[in-house]
């Protein structure tokens, strides 16, 4: 059987599980691919290090040069993440005939245009399944299975760890903090989990499929985003009164004026595909003008569901099955404009949750109903309990913050964000409005 020499840059969670599939399970991979995948270098940092799997002798160093310089290793799996020195690692190894299989969600979304082109030019090939929501082939999906289509829409639950603190926040009723804590000590969080949890993650990964499926340019930065570092419990409780499910929602949908991407946590209908994902789990539903609505669900990190990711993309690149699919990305080209532009935030319609402390005395209401409406926002429903004390001899309710729930029909953007700044302004709201979009 012929061998395909295999190099793994990077021996951390995921590249030790991806050395393990190669290792232990080489006849499964091998019948796949139909040659032998020989893992012959594993480049690390510390080579004193203790790992979770046993290398054989002579595979493991510490200098990257051993892979540039051995032309006998044809794929590197390149799994450093963060932006340097990964990105001319990456470069450096494709000038020296290497292709490339990344996990690197980071690098793609920040440098995807820069290395696609430089990978054209040198005839080598970039595989990034594990990039975006791990186990699950949504890259594969879109690029190839649905290549017929035009892609309409994309939403997704992209960020496993965001997934996983408001779930146990939702049905446990735990504190952001102790769950935060928890995601790290099962190790679904960072010990610096800011990127998971303020839409970051999810932001870049949504920019790479926004490439796939649209051909837009964009820069992650540039997508409006909000994290769930700053939801309640309130808001948990009050969603789930009305029906919904909070989820950090990615979403991405192609209008005849544009394309709408953005990132934030989304009221989501109870028993509706998407409200049903938990703990550390991702989804994603994707809309095509000829298959109509699919639905992907699956671990969205964790060792083996992304190294099963990495390892299947290592075996289509010496397969050449990488090869084919990749010469039809020719958007990624930095030369390539936009097949399409973004949407003025501004003129996005969608319904919204408003939820506010206000002062339990006559006109609040009123005063609250009339900012909406000077913004052309109708009200759909509203919850408004009594105050605590309302039974209390002796004490006056009127006195008294209570929280103001309001649920509006649909709305734009613009009209929402100047409605929220009315309502602040108001003597009878007390502290930040609350605002998060409603899945229509």
């Amino acid at each position: 059987m012929e061998k395909t020499n295999v190099a793994i840059v990077g021996m951390g969670t995921v590249g030790s599980g991806v050395a393990r599939l190669l290792l232990d399970h080489g006849d499964r991979t091998s019948r796949h691919a139909g040659r032998t995948l020989w893992l012959k270098k594993a480049v690390v940092r510390d080579l004193a290090k203790p790992r979770d799997v046993e290398l054989p002798d002579g595979v493991v160093t510490d200098s990257i040069a051993d892979v540039i310089n051995d032309p006998e290793i044809a794929v590197v799996a390149q799994l450093i993440g963060g932006l340097e020195p990964a990105r001319t690692i990456m470069l450096d190894l494709m000038e020296a005939g290497k292709d490339i299989v990344t996990a690197n969600k980071a690098l793609l979304a920040q440098h995807g245009p820069e290395l696609f082109t430089r990978a054209r030019e040198l005839g080598r090939t970039i595989a990034f399944e594990a990039s975006v929501a791990g186990g699950i082939p949504i890259i594969a999906n879109i690029s190839q299975c649905l290549s017929a289509n035009q892609i309409l829409s994309l939403e997704g639950i992209l960020n496993g760890t965001s997934n996983f603190i408001v779930s146990q926040m939702d049905e446990k009723g735990a504190s952001y903090d102790d769950v935060l804590k928890k995601a790290q000590d099962l190790g679904y969080a960072e010990a610096d989990p800011t990127m998971d949890v303020d839409g970051t993650d999810a932001a870049q990964k949504l920019a790479i499929l926004a490439h796939l499926a649209f051909g837009a340019t964009v820069d992650w930065s540039d997508i409006p985003r909000e994290g769930i570092d700053g939801l309640s419990s309130l808001d948990l409780a009050y969603s789930r009164k009305l029906g919904y499910r909070i989820k950090l929602l990615a979403v991405a949908n192609l209008a005849e004026d544009g394309l709408e991407l953005s990132v934030g946590p989304t009221l989501v209908k109870c028993g509706t595909p998407l409200a049903e994902v938990r703990d550390a789990f991702n989804a994603i539903r994707v809309i095509g003008d000829a298959v109509g609505p699919v639905f992907y669900h699956g671990l969205g990190a964790g060792q083996m569901p992304t190294a099963s990711a990495v390892t299947a993309d290592i075996i289509d690149t010496a397969v050449g099955r990488t090869r084919l699919t990749f010469e039809t990305l020719e958007y990624f080209s930095v030369d390539q404009p936009p097949r399409v532009k973004l949407r003025d935030v501004d003129t996005l319609q969608g319904r919204y949750y408003f939820r506010l402390t206000v002062a339990n005395h006559p006109g609040t209401l009123a005063a609250i109903t009339k900012a909406l409406a000077e913004d052309s926002i109708s009200i759909a429903s509203v919850i408004q309990h009594e105050p605590e004390n309302a039974d209390v001899e002796g004490q006056d309710a009127a006195d008294e913050t209570v929280p103001l729930v309001v649920m509006t029909h649909a709305a734009s953007e613009g009209a929402a964000r100047s409605a929220t700044e009315k309502i602040e302004s108001l003597p009878c709201v007390t502290g930040p409005v609350v605002r998060l979009r409603v899945k229509q």
